[in-house]
């Protein structure tokens, strides 16, 4: 059976890194273990690593450890080269960065917590679901 390809939100990355209770933790924490596979591209690694640095002082987690859990998540990920752009299609330009990605991957959904700034892409054949709901999907909640 075929891995689910998935893309990661940014507010997903920050949760994770904010709380060890969360259910973006567990997501985390599962991507080398569950049958999905995450997929990055430069652009959005570059987004997770401006965002999880700006947590810096906020948080329980030296610049150097957060650098190791990107590198981490760069180890796992699908990488992937966006070639074509389809902005401006969401209104934030880094939600159609994450958008790009999960087209380029032919993924089957984008994990966030701001659903509502995905709403239209079901045109892509690409669904927007929260890491609690995708943790159900894959059975690890019930």
């Amino acid at each position: 059976m075929a891995k689910s390809q998935i893309v990661l939100d940014t507010n997903v990355i920050v949760s994770a890194l904010r709380s060890r209770k969360g259910a973006s933790y567990t997501l985390l924490m599962l991507v080398d273990r569950a049958n999905f596979e995450i997929n990055l591209s430069v652009s959005v690694l570059l987004e997770y690593e401006d965002a999880a640095k700006r947590l810096l002082g906020h948080i329980p987690l030296t610049e150097s450890e957060i650098d190791d859990i990107l590198d981490y998540l760069c180890g796992l990920a699908n990488h992937r080269d966006v070639f074509y752009l389809w902005r401006p299609f969401l209104k934030d330009p880094k939600d159609d960065m994450i958008l790009e990605l999960a087209v380029s991957a032919q993924c089957e959904a984008i994990v966030t917590y701001n659903q509502k700034d995905f709403v239209g892409i079901e045109q892509f054949g690409i669904e927007v679901i929260t890491p609690k709901t995708f943790l159900q999907r894959i059975g690890v909640l019930k």
